[in-house]
């Protein structure tokens, strides 16, 4: 669930070409819980036919979409602006990431919107004039050409990891295990390895068991983990003392 006290920010998509493009970016900014949708003189006029299959009815579902003849229009109500670009433009301005750009628009608690140039040439330098900051994602320089909908949905997914919380059915872990568990754990193991004839040659014995201490400290054990752990030793050694009673040991 979005948090309340957080202003979503509107995305802007500034002479944008293809219906498709238009509604495969409603469909992900829904996905990630905004909803402000503003289009800058679309060159296929709106509503767009083709923008509908590829939204898989996130206008329906609460995409507001509002258009726009100029981009003075349409930020003329928002205060933080920033430029997705992936071009320099030699200009004195922060640049950021996505998370960065989320980051930088949320101290001043004011209506952010982030705009994206259309899918030929991008925005122009005088747009991006415009903006508070620069907005620029770590992409391969050999093959740097996002879709539309897919520079929307990078940001869109930066902003959700934010504002979001995870569903219900995504139970948080188990906290770890105290300290003091995990040494029970780990010298009630030492001492059945020992009983086993584990450690051998003895010089090694302090070694050895700092290695596996080592190990099992790097796997951030919960407390159910530690037990079921402690059931399997227990239960091994049963079985090992069981076994040499049947042979006469």
């Amino acid at each position: 669930m979005t948090d309340r006290n957080i202003q979503t920010p509107a995305i802007l998509l500034v002479r944008p070409q293809l219906g498709q493009n238009i509604g495969a970016a409603a469909r992900a900014m829904l996905n990630y819980g905004l909803t402000d949708l503003r289009i800058v003189k679309p060159r296929d006029g709106w509503p767009n036919p083709d923008a509908h299959p590829m939204s898989a009815g996130a206008f329906e579902a609460g995409v507001t979409v509002s258009v726009f003849e100029t981009l003075d229009e349409a930020v003329a109500d928002l205060s933080f602006l920033a430029a997705a670009t992936a071009r320099p433009r030699g200009m004195e301005k922060d640049v950021f990431d996505a998370k960065g750009t989320v980051l930088a628009s949320l101290p001043h608690r004011r209506r952010a919107g982030i705009l994206f140039g259309s899918e030929s040439s991008g925005l122009l330098n005088d747009e991006v004039a415009l903006c508070d900051v620069i907005m620029t994602y770590p992409i391969n320089p050999e093959f740097s050409s996002l879709n539309l909908s897919q520079a929307v949905i990078v940001f869109a997914a930066a902003w959700g990891e934010h504002s979001l919380s995870l569903p219900d059915d995504f139970d948080e872990r188990e906290p770890v295990a105290d300290r003091a568990d995990l040494i029970g754990m780990f010298e009630h193991f030492e001492t059945e390895l020992e009983r086993a004839g584990f450690f051998y040659p003895p010089e090694k014995t302090e070694l050895m068991t700092r290695n596996l201490r080592n190990a099992f400290t790097r796997a951030g054990w919960s407390a159910q983990e530690v037990r079921t752990f402690r059931g399997a030793i227990k239960a091994l050694a049963l079985g090992r003392g069981k076994a040499r009673i049947e042979r006469g040991d």
